[in-house]
């Protein structure tokens, strides 16, 4: 019997990751759930006929290397060339390209503990860091953790607004050097929206890369889309999942400078959108009526929970998302979760000392907003 430790044949990095967590994607029928930001509308009957239509012989060949015909047309929506644009495996793949590509990992060729000392060391180690507020996308640490870079986390402020770049500076934590720093725009898990010339300012200052990150922006009031195309140092993300309800499907992209977009091609996967993926998004973009109605849909409900909560003692921050965070009466945000499962209704909570005390949920349909609303009052 082989008696080869499996453990001893895994990098050292990467045995002490702590990997990423996803919304819980429950097995048992019946459930309303309001945990993953989900769209609770679904596709637009013309885009299910054309991915459909799909189905045929072509699925035996590679699909278009670089989405050619749907950068194309999100060229012509955006106001750009298709050479401002590359398209990914959801806006996550992009995400942690950016890192690959931007950031340089720290050295390894030393003792462990002292390596994990130097990947907090940020300080040190502009060319070498990724900088994000807190809180924000959870997937953030784990992409700079798996890349081996250093990590550099700020606190928003207490209400999740943005600091101002004075007060930045004057904070003497931010680096506006850093090699990379994601902005999440309108912010996860808070839902708070933040003006374009807040971002304008950031970015101006900032001499790194900086990704701004706008997966919940179609149910903002403002986007900053305009700064991909005029700092050479922006990028945009976009997903069609939140938005678009094409999640399955798994298609993002970025816009920015043709410079940093070449660059980015050079270390994505050879056919890195499969090809149903690819017709899915180009013929939800010839259909944006329809998914624009349902945003309305979705802040209308938005805004009637969030009126409906505070009536009830909760605590509700603004939103320009498709979800709210919300401090709930009673007891700990925590002992909710099985109170509100008990009642078949799923929300998320996060372990992380800046949101323990909220729960995030997602905005369903009026009726799962009306739901919800009925089965707080019963727990309450």
């Amino acid at each position: 019997m082989n008696k080869l430790d499996s453990g001893k044949l895994i990098r050292p990095l990467v045995r002490g990751l702590s990997a990423y967590v996803p919304g819980e994607q429950p097995k048992i029928k019946g459930l309303i759930k309001l945990n993953t930001n989900e769209n609770p509308f679904p596709p637009s009957p013309k885009v299910l006929a054309a991915v459909k239509n799909a189905v045929d012989g072509r699925l035996r060949l590679y699909p278009n290397p670089t989405a050619q015909a749907l950068r194309e047309k999100l060229a012509k929506l955006h106001g750009c060339q298709p050479e401002n644009i590359i398209v990914g495996n959801g806006s996550d793949e992009l995400l942690a390209l950016v890192v690959r590509c931007f950031v340089e990992p720290v050295g390894t060729r030393c003792p462990a503990s002292h390596f994990k000392s130097r990947l907090r060391d940020s300080a040190a180690l502009p060319n070498k860091t990724v900088q994000y507020f807190t809180p924000s996308y959870s997937l953030y640490p784990v992409l700079a953790d798996i890349h081996g870079a250093a990590k550099n986390p700020v606190p928003l402020k207490s209400d999740f607004s943005l600091p101002s770049v004075m007060e930045l500076k004057r904070g003497g934590v931010w680096k506006f050097d850093a090699a990379l720093t994601f902005v999440t725009t309108p912010n996860a898990p808070s839902g708070r929206g933040y003006a374009t010339r807040e971002l304008a300012a950031l970015c101006k200052a900032q001499r790194g890369v900086m990704v701004l990150d706008e997966a919940y922006v179609d149910f903002a009031n403002e986007n900053a889309l305009k700064l991909a195309l005029k700092f050479p140092n922006v990028l945009v993300a976009r997903t069609f999942s939140k938005a678009y309800s094409l999640c399955f499907q798994r298609v993002g992209y970025f816009v920015g400078h043709p410079g940093l977009i070449a660059a980015l091609h050079k270390i994505r996967d050879s056919y890195n959108v499969n090809g149903l993926g690819q017709i899915a998004a180009a013929a939800t973009l010839d259909n944006l009526k329809y998914y624009r109605a349902n945003f309305k849909k979705i802040t209308a409900a938005r805004e009637w929970l969030s009126r409906a909560l505070t009536k009830l003692g909760f605590r509700v921050f603004p939103s320009r998302t498709n979800f709210i965070l919300v401090r709930p009466p009673l007891c700990p945000a925590e002992d909710w979760l099985p109170k509100l499962r008990g009642r078949k209704i799923l929300v998320r909570w996060f372990n992380l000392p800046e949101v323990k005390n909220y729960l995030r949920i997602t905005i369903g349909t009026q009726a799962e907003a009306a739901a919800l609303v009925k089965a707080v009052r019963a727990i309450l």
